[in-house]
């Protein structure tokens, strides 16, 4: 009776096990299968590859990866498959407190809420915090955000709380503002904004917090009355590397601008600037984006380096909208999609000195955007209001953040609903 029973059981189990097999065998989590990878810096252009992802990482790209070594598939034939957006220039240190702008403020925005159905996985808050309030920042935002936020430190101790509390020079101190960034590896740069002084103090002391730090230093020109000399910003006061935003802005009245406007030509301490390494940024923002200069400056080949939002509250509402969009005007203004993927992720990237962001290589982290090029009519608007037409519009389709499906537009990674079940 033993033996019966022991030959009987031993032959269900060895029969479950083999029908189960594949389950053994399934090595990947997640297979992205069939998409059209854009990778800038595995110099990878529209080619048809399969992703594989185990826990929160890359793990092969390659062809014809088996769908059965993967306990979950997801057909992109069809969609783009690119790194995970980084978007250079937020502001996300939200609050509740009166007369604090973008620090800890009403207008500024929490990040989930805006990223993940952007194909956005990290965003690079510009300046909101300074170093006597990055902690709640840190705490209240970073901390509690699945998007991966990390900041430029304002040279103002108090950050970007606007009036008069951004025109205190004495609450500029380098030492404290680079110490601060040293002890914070979120912290990947330093900002100055909204100055409107004629002295230069703020710009030398946030370039020595930054040599303290080693750190690139974003500057937002602007409010200066008479404006400040553009040629000695890019030809003497920065390093290469540091950031020039709102690149394509049209305030002439408070910040000269990259083309002279009796020709419509670019000055040439834009191109001077770039040949010594300035990183040309848009920040398109509220008010900060306008076709009257970048039109002509495209024609010139001059192109953004980093493709950014200025993402706030008044910003989101207006002509910028969000990331997509604004990607978007440039895939409309004759730069390639590629051009575009790696002005909005590898570029970046190495910007901040995040290498390790931004990219599709085996071993880096699976933050990856899943998109489709829309064909049709659309209209997109400035900061000024003025419409440019467009036939091509980029949309979100899929994010993965860490490995993690976050956002699925159409139900791409879904099974299809069963009326039985």
């Amino acid at each position: 009776m033993f033996k019966t029973y022991f030959f009987k059981y031993t032959v269900v189990f060895l029969t479950l096990l083999c029908s189960s097999s594949h389950v053994f065998s399934q090595e990947y989590d997640l297979l992205l299968k069939g998409g059209t990878v854009i990778d800038p810096k595995n110099k990878i252009e529209s080619k048809t590859l399969d992703i594989a992802i185990k826990n929160d990482t890359i793990v092969a790209v390659k062809r014809n990866i088996n769908a059965n070594s993967a306990k979950k598939t997801v057909d992109l034939k069809g969609y783009y498959v690119s790194p995970g957006i980084i978007d250079l220039h937020t502001h996300n240190f939200y609050g509740t407190k009166e007369n604090h702008y973008l620090s800890d403020g009403f207008l500024a925005l929490p990040p989930d809420g805006f990223t993940f159905r952007n194909g956005v996985t990290t965003v690079v808050d510009a300046g909101s915090p300074g170093w006597k309030n990055f902690e709640t920042y840190k705490n209240n935002v970073i901390d509690h955000s699945e998007t991966r936020v990390l900041s430029f430190l304002n040279i103002v101790g108090e950050g970007m709380r606007g009036g008069v509390w951004e025109q205190d020079l004495q609450d500029m101190n380098a030492k404290m503002t680079g110490l601060t960034i040293q002890q914070h590896p979120e912290l990947v740069g330093i900002k100055v904004a909204h100055y409107s002084g004629a002295e230069w103090t703020p710009i030398q002391r946030a370039v020595e917090a930054g040599e303290i730090a080693g750190v690139p230093v974003m500057i937002d020109f602007g409010g200066h009355h008479p404006p400040l000399s553009l040629t000695r910003l890019f030809m003497e006061e920065l390093r290469p590397g540091d950031i020039f935003t709102h690149m394509y802005a049209n305030l002439s009245s408070v910040r000269m601008t990259i083309l002279d406007p009796s020709t419509g030509k670019l000055y040439d301490y834009a191109t001077k600037g770039r040949e010594k390494g300035i990183i040309f940024d848009v920040g398109h923002g509220g008010g900060s984006f306008a076709f009257a200069q970048a039109v002509p400056a495209i024609d010139e080949d001059f192109f953004p380096d980093t493709i950014s939002t200025d993402l706030h509250a008044e910003s989101m509402n207006g002509g910028m909208k969000d990331m997509l969009n604004v990607m978007s005007k440039f895939l409309n203004l004759n730069m390639s999609l590629e051009q575009v993927i790696n002005a909005s992720t590898w570029k970046p990237a190495q910007v901040i000195h995040r290498e390790e962001l931004g990219n599709l290589s085996e071993g880096s982290v699976a933050d990856i955007a899943i998109l489709s090029v829309l064909d049709g009519d659309f209209g997109f608007i400035d900061s000024s209001g003025k419409k440019m037409m467009g036939d091509k519009k980029l949309q979100c389709e899929m994010t993965l953040r860490a490995g993690k499906i976050v956002y699925d537009l159409n139900g791409l990674a879904s099974p299809e609903w069963d009326n039985n079940l």
